[in-house]
Order: structure tokens, then sequence, then C-alpha cells
């Protein structure tokens, strides 16, 4: 901890900043003005002002971990079968090398590499589009290393969390619930274990109890339609959320946790979707068993 402190020279003290899990949803949201990124806008419009924005986004998955480091930052149309306008978006955002090298260096022990080939993908500028639609402040992303577990997924991202103090905005990019094969698009009725589900993690992320949101099955039963596949890393999604509340539940409390933050940011507005809560589910319609 005390290195990363020390090794932190490009970013100046500052407060606390927040984390936030965002559930980015269906990619046409991009695109769209509706409640979800109306509320995205509005809660941009209530964070502090970065020094930089530093998202894990559930789309970029590797074998070790990797940070981009590029100076300038293309973006990824990492979808398909979409309308062209989807593909015409922009966001202009800038990386920042040093700080870059900071992020490795907090990894050192996970022997993080640097990577300029990437760039932003949809997890990150379909969201920040709203959140930060002038952004002044680099942004950079992290990619979730697929042969981690839960447990050590928290652990490694714990080491981050000086960096809250640095002026850093972290947020964790995809969504809590995330099993495409029971999709059904002629049906709007929420199922009843996305819901569980739902519930009992927010309870839990209350209660800081880090043993069962890192083992979802001992939580609820209703994580076996949630996560099937949480110990091989395939459900992305889920794995973003809990590296995002791991910066947070270090500290002695969350703050509505089923409103919008996961953070120490206050919100009373419980329209401000796409964070956690039932604006996940939205998508997630009932298909027969």
């Amino acid at each position: 901890m005390d290195r990363l402190k020390q090794l932190a020279h490009s970013l100046k003290p500052s407060p606390k900043m927040p984390v936030l899990f965002v559930g980015h949803g269906n990619p046409m949201h991009a695109i769209l003005d509706d409640e979800i990124t109306r509320n995205w806008a509005k809660v941009g419009g209530n964070l502090p002002e970065p020094q930089a924005f530093v998202v894990i986004s559930a789309h970029w998955q590797t074998r070790g971990t990797k940070i981009t480091d590029a100076p300038t930052q293309p973006i990824i149309y990492d979808m398909y079968g979409f309308p062209d306008e989807l593909y015409q978006v922009q966001y202009p955002a800038k990386g920042d090398p040093e700080i870059a090298r900071e992020l490795r260096d907090a990894f050192l022990h996970y022997e993080a590499q640097l990577d300029n080939t990437w760039g932003l993908d949809h997890g990150t500028w379909s969201v920040l589009k709203y959140m930060a639609p002038k952004v002044k402040v680099p942004v950079l992303q992290i990619s979730i290393d697929m042969t981690q577990s839960l447990p050590q997924l928290v652990e490694m991202f714990r080491l981050l969390k000086p960096l809250r103090e640095k002026g850093v905005i972290f947020i964790g990019s995809g969504n809590l619930v995330h099993n495409l094969g029971r999709l059904n698009f002629h049906d709007n009725s929420i199922f009843d274990w996305a819901i569980e589900f739902d519930e009992k993690a927010s309870e839990q992320m209350s209660l800081h109890n880090l043993d069962l949101l890192t083992n979802p099955l001992k939580m609820t039963n209703a994580a076996s339609h949630t996560c099937p596949d949480y110990k091989r890393i395939r459900n992305q999604s889920l794995i973003i959320f809990f590296n995002a509340i791991t910066l947070a539940l270090m500290d002695s409390r969350v703050v509505n946790v089923m409103i919008p933050l996961i953070s120490e940011l206050h919100s009373t507005n419980p329209l401000v979707s796409g964070i956690t809560g039932v604006p996940f589910f939205s998508s997630l319609r009932r298909a027969p068993i």
C-alpha cells in the first residue's frame, strides 16, 4: 500500500471518489434518449470532478490482467447486427500512460501488463457518453483475468483502493443478471429468481458480507440461474459486479445499494437506474423452462 501511495505522483490527493457499478445493458442505449440514459446523465452530473475514470468492463477478458496505456483511446464497436447509427458513435477520450503504469504497479504481484492494442469497448463508451459527455480527464480500462476466481479478484482489486483518494473514479460495467439463454423477446415480465438474486445481493452488500458475495450459490439458489458458470468466469458481468463492490465494501458503509450507487456518492432519486436494481432485469424476459 505504501508503495502505491508513493507511486501515485501524477495524481493529486483528493476527497475519496465514488465507485460505480453500471448495468450497461443493451448497446442500443448509446443512441437512445430513454429513462436509463437520462438517469445516467443525472448520475454523471452529480459526480465529483475526477482526475481519471478507470473502467473494468465485462467485454475485455484476458489471461492475466491488462491495462490500457495508449495516449489515444480508439473506440471498439464490439457488437454485431445493430443499426449503422450505433457504429458512428464517437467518444474522444484520451488515455494516460503514466496512470496506466501506476495501476500496473498496484498489481505488481499479479504481473499485470500494459496494453496499447485495446481501447474503449462499448461497456465503457456507451455509459460515459452520458455520464461524462465532455470528458476532460483520461479514461482507462482494466481487463478481467479469466484465470482468477471471484475471491482472488476481490483481493486483487482491493489493491486499487488508495487511488480513490487520488481522484480516480472506478466504474464496473456489466450486469448483475446476464443469463441470455433465458431471454424471451415476447414477454416483458421479470423472472422471480432475477428479483430474488438482486434483493439477496443488495442485502449482503449492506452487511459487507464478502464471503457470500463471492460465493453466490451459498447466498441463494437463484444464483444457479443468474450465474450458472461463475466458477469459470464465464458470467463476466457478475464478475464486474464484485470487482466494483470490492472497492467500496472495504469502507465502513455502503450507501443507497437499492437505488443507484455502490459508493459514498449520495442520491435520493430512486429512478437513477442502470447501476443496480430492477432496471437490469427489464431486458431479461421470462422464457419457458
